[in-house]
C-alpha cells in the first residue's frame, strides 16, 4: 500500500524541521516523493539524516530560506508568530499547516493506532513500531524519539498500519481519527495550555471521541486519571479494553518479574496466560508493553505472535539509554521531566542496580512545569543517592519571576536528598567525576539539552581513569 502525497504537500517547508515530531513527518513525506525543505535553529544529526534522504535543511531562520515554489509551510505550536519564515509565508499567501494536520493527512487510507497519555507515549509507540516490523507488517510510524539512529523516528511502510504518537500538550491529538487509540495515563501537565484536571479530561474525552465508530480504546486500568476517563467515555460507540494489574482489567497483568535490565511479564488475555520478555527494566515499561500488546490484538494480530515480537524492542534514545561506561561507572540517559516519569525511571534503575549508587544530573524543563510540579520533582530526586540540579531549560517559554531550580532543590533537601546546585552546565563533568566511584550509575535526566552531558561525563571519567593508571 503506497498512499500518495497529501494535498499541497508536494513541496513543503518545515520551520523547526529538526524537532522530534517535525522531522518524522518530513521524513515520511520525503519517502513518499515530496520535495522537502526546512530550517532549524542549529545543526544536528537529525538535520544531516534528513539531508541524506534528499531534504534541504537550512540552519537559522530567515525569510530567504522559504523557496519560491513552496506549497505549504509546516509549523508546530513552538513556532512564534514573529518567525521570519512564517511572516514570509503570510505575505506570499502560502498555506500554513500545523504539524498535527500534516500528520493526520499522512494517515488517510491507512489503519491508524494513536498512542496518547501524559507519559510513556514514545516508548509505547516505539514498541508497536518495532514489534509490527518484526512481524513483517511494515507499518508506517511517527515517533517522538529515535529508535537506534538519527532519523529513525519515522518510516513510510508498505503495510496498512500507521502507528503515531499523539501529543496532548497543545490538543493537537484531536486532529486524528484512529482505528485504535491507547491512553496510558491522564495527569495534569502542560500548564501553559491546561488550567485544571477538568480541562485535561475534556481534552482526552474529545480525543476518544475521534476514534472511528466501532474502533477500540485501550486504556490503563490502574491509573486514576485513565480510570476516570474510562468512566466518562463508556457511552461512546467504542470497544473499551482496559489493561493493568487491577483485578477487573480486560488484559490482566498477573506478574512482572525483574531480570536485571529486563522484565518477564505474564498476562491473562482471552482466558489464556501469556508470558513474554520486555527488554527494558521497570514496571512502568512493562505496562507500556502490555498496552502495545492489547492495541495490536485489537487490530487482529495474534497475541502470541505479537508478544514474541515485543521482545525485539531494545529501547529508544533517551529512555533509560545506556550511553557507555568509563572507570567502572555506567552513564544512562533519561528523558524523564515530569515527577511521575522521574519516579518511574528511578525506581526502575534502583530495581536493576542492586547495591550500586545512583547519581542524577537533573535539568528541569519549562518554568511553568517547575512552578506547578517543582516540589514533586524534588521529592522524586530523594530516590537517588545524590543529585546535581541544573538551571531550568526554558525551551519555548519566557522566565516566570521567582521560579528557579531552587524550588526543586529546597524540596529535595526537605525530603532528605543529597543535592548540589550547579548553574554552569560545562562544570558538570568535573563535578560528577569527583562524586562518582566504580560501580556507580549516573543518570542524566530531563527533556532539554542535559542529554549532551552524557558523553562529556564519560570522557571526563575516562581521562581520570587514565591519569590514575599512569600514576600507578
Amino acid at each position: 500500500m503506497t498512499p500518495g502525497l497529501p494535498p499541497a504537500m508536494d513541496r513543503p517547508h518545515f520551520i523547526g524541521i529538526g524537532g522530534a515530531g517535525m522531522s518524522g513527518i518530513a521524513k515520511i513525506l520525503a519517502q513518499r516523493g515530496a520535495k522537502v525543505a526546512g530550517s532549524d535553529a542549529r545543526e544536528s544529526a537529525t538535520a544531516e539524516a534528513l539531508r541524506e534522504r534528499g531534504a534541504t535543511v537550512h540552519i537559522g531562520h530567515d525569510a530567504a530560506h522559504l523557496a519560491a515554489d513552496a506549497t505549504a509551510v509546516v509549523v508546530s505550536s513552538a513556532i512564534r508568530e514573529d518567525n521570519p519564515e512564517l511572516a514570509a509565508a503570510a505575505e506570499r499567501g502560502i498555506p500554513v499547516v500545523h504539524r498535527s494536520d500534516a500528520l493526520a493527512s499522512l494517515m488517510t487510507g491507512l489503519r491508524p493506532i494513536a498512542v496518547a497519555g501524559t507519559h510513556g507515549k514514545t516508548t509505547t509507540t516505539s514498541m508497536l513500531a518495532v514489534s509490527l516490523s518484526a512481524l513483517g507488517l511494515d507499518p508506517s510510524y511517527a515517533i517522538g524519539g529515535d529508535l537506534d539512529a538519527p532519523g529513525s523516528n519515522a518510516h513510510h511502510g508498505e503495510g496498512e498500519i500507521f502507528v503515531a504518537e499523539a501529543d496532548e500538550s497543545d490538543r493537537s491529538f484531536h486532529k486524528y481519527a484512529p482505528e485504535v487509540a491507547i491512553v496510558l495515563n491522564v495527569e495534569l501537565d502542560h500548564h501553559a495550555n491546561y488550567a485544571s484536571m477538568d480541562e485535561i479530561y475534556e481534552s482526552f474525552e474529545t480525543f476518544a471521541g475521534k476514534i472511528v465508530p466501532g474502533g477500540t480504546l485501550v486504556v490503563a486500568a490502574d491509573q486514576s486519571g485513565a480510570a476516570e476517563l474510562t468512566r466518562r467515555v463508556r457511552d461512546l460507540n467504542l470497544n473499551v479494553v482496559t489493561y493493568g494489574e487491577s483485578e477487573g482489567a480486560d488484559v490482566r497483568i498477573q506478574k512482572i518479574t525483574p531480570r536485571g535490565l529486563t522484565s518477564e511479564v505474564t498476562v491473562l488475555l482471552g482466558g489464556k496466560l501469556l508470558t513474554f520478555t520486555v527488554s527494558v527494566p521497570g514496571r512502568h515499561y512493562a505496562h507500556n508493553a502490555v498496552a502495545a500488546l492489547a492495541a495490536g490484538v485489537a487490530l487482529g494480530i495474534p497475541a502470541h505472535n505479537l508478544a514474541s515480537a515485543l521482545g525485539k524492542y531494545t529501547g529508544v534514545k533517551r529512555r533509560l539509554q545506556l550511553k557507555g561506561e568509563a572507570a567502572g561507572v555506567q552513564v544512562i540517559d533519561s528523558y524523564a521531566h515530569h515527577p511521575t516519569e522521574m519516579n518511574a525511571d528511578l525506581e526502575a534503575i534502583r530495581g536493576a542496580a542492586g547495591d550500586s549508587r545512583i547519581l542524577v544530573v537533573f535539568q528541569p524543563h519549562l518554568f511553568s512545569r517547575t512552578q506547578e510540579l517543582g516540589v514533586e520533582m524534588g521529592q522524586a530526586l530523594a530516590l537517588a543517592d545524590a543529585s546535581v540540579v541544573l538551571d531550568i531549560y526554558p525551551a519555548r517559554e519566557d522566565p516566570i519571576p521567582g521560579i528557579t531550580s531552587e524550588l526543586i532543590i529546597d524540596a529535595a533537601r526537605s525530603a532528605g536528598a543529597d543535592v548540589t546546585p550547579e548553574h554552569a552546565k560545562d562544570a558538570v563533568p568535573d563535578l560528577v567525576a569527583g562524586m562518582a566511584r566504580p560501580g556507580d550509575l549516573v543518570l542524566t535526566m530531563g527533556a532539554g539539552d542535559v542529554t549532551d552531558l552524557g558523553p562529556k561525563i564519560l570522557d571526563r571519567l575516562s581521562k581520570g581513569s587514565d591519569a590514575a593508571n599512569e600514576s600507578n
